[in-house]
Formats: C-alpha cells, sequence, structure tokens
C-alpha cells in the first residue's frame, strides 16, 4: 500500500509540474524569468505535503479514503461517545435513578464529562465502583451512602387479588416490565424487571412485593 501511495502521488506530481512548466513557459518567454518561475514553482509542489498537513488538509497525491499519519482519526465528540458507551456498559442498567440520575445513561453521561463521582450506584456496588475506577483512572470510593445501600439484586411481584388495575405502575417501571390495562389485573415480566423498585411507592394499594432475584 505504500509502495501504491508513492506512485500515485509521484504521478500526480510529475503531471501538476508538466502543466506548471507549460504555463510558466507560455507566459513567461525569457530564459532567465522562465527558469527562476519554474524553480519557484517546483520548490513549492515539493514543499506542499508539509504545508498542507499544518493547514489540516490532505497533501495532493494522498490515497483517496486514507487517514494522513499524525492525524487524529476521531473527533472529541466521537471520544467522548464512546467514553460513554463503556461506562454505560459497566453500570447494571437497573434505571433505578438512585445515582440521581434519570437513569444509567445519563449517569454514564456526567461520568464521561467528569461532572460526577464514581460511587453513585448502589445496584453497581463495590464490584461497580471498582470497574469505574479503572475504566476511568480514578481511586475507588465507597458507596455514597445518600444515594442507598448494596444489596441483593430482587425482583417485582404482583399480589393479583389485591391489584385493582389502576396502572399506575406501569407508569413508572421504566423498563416496561409490567403489562396491563386499566381496571384489569397487571403482571410483571420477570425476564425484563430490573428490581429498581420503582413501582412500590408508585402502588396506591401495597399489592408489589419484591423477592429475591
Amino acid at each position: 500500500m505504500r509502495a501504491v501511495g508513492f506512485v500515485h502521488r509521484g504521478a500526480q506530481v510529475f503531471v501538476l509540474w508538466l502543466a506548471g512548466a507549460g504555463l510558466i513557459r507560455a507566459f513567461s518567454p525569457e530564459g532567465a524569468e522562465s527558469f527562476i518561475a519554474l524553480a519557484l514553482f517546483t520548490a513549492v509542489l515539493l514543499a506542499q505535503p508539509l504545508l498542507f498537513r499544518r493547514a489540516g488538509l490532505a497533501p495532493l497525491g494522498a490515497l483517496p479514503g486514507k487517514p494522513q499519519r499524525g492525524k487524529p482519526h476521531s473527533t472529541p465528540q466521537d471520544t467522548l461517545e464512546a467514553r460513554i458507551e463503556r461506562i454505560d456498559q459497566l453500570l447494571p442498567q437497573t434505571q433505578c435513578g438512585q445515582c440521581g440520575f434519570g437513569g444509567c445513561r445519563p449517569y454514564a453521561q456526567s461520568l464521561a464529562r467528569g461532572e460526577s463521582d464514581i460511587n453513585r450506584c448502589p445496584p453497581g456496588g463495590t464490584a461497580g465502583i471498582e470497574k469505574l475506577a479503572a475504566l476511568l483512572h480514578r481511586p475507588p470510593l465507597p458507596l455514597d451512602p445518600s444515594c442507598g445501600i448494596e444489596k441483593p439484586r430482587v425482583l417485582a411481584f404482583i399480589v393479583e387479588a389485591d391489584c385493582i388495575g389502576c396502572t399506575k405502575c406501569i407508569q413508572a417501571c421504566p423498563v416496561d416490565a409490567i403489562v396491563g390495562a386499566p381496571k384489569l389485573m397487571h403482571d410483571v415480566i420477570t425476564a425484563r424487571c430490573t428490581g429498581c423498585e420503582l413501582c412500590v411507592p408508585a402502588c396506591p394499594v401495597d399489592c408489589i412485593e419484591l423477592r429475591p432475584a
């Protein structure tokens, strides 16, 4: 590929040199003036890769689609998005909001920007904090007690006999793990439930139980 790039660039430079030489001779018939102008044109042509790179442009003769060495392949925004994605993958995806954000993704975005501490996720616990510390190159911290306590994962269950079909738990669930209709019994899709516990305070008749996962 390097040899192909050299031949490609050499061919373009040679064609440009011939074209420039023809124009110089056409407009500067005098021998001395023509020689000086041709020498200056050749010098600029040979120096153009350095000049173009300093200006942030691709040099003449660069292969299309091939990134130039020494230039970053991604923008700062791409780097930030990639960091957010890596952080989000380490979070438990309970979407419980105990960290103070509206879900795991907003918390990941804040962490990626360096705006939040890594110890605000009770579901992730100590193990999650250590993973975030390693990824973000920060010292591990004890779990922030203002966010909650670390405990085993639970699942929500609806006591059918007590359910009045108010749909309030359906509205509170951040992952659509509860199904039902107004004035009809609701049910929890266990495979989707993250144990966020947001449905419990939403229920007006206290018919939702939390059981070990």
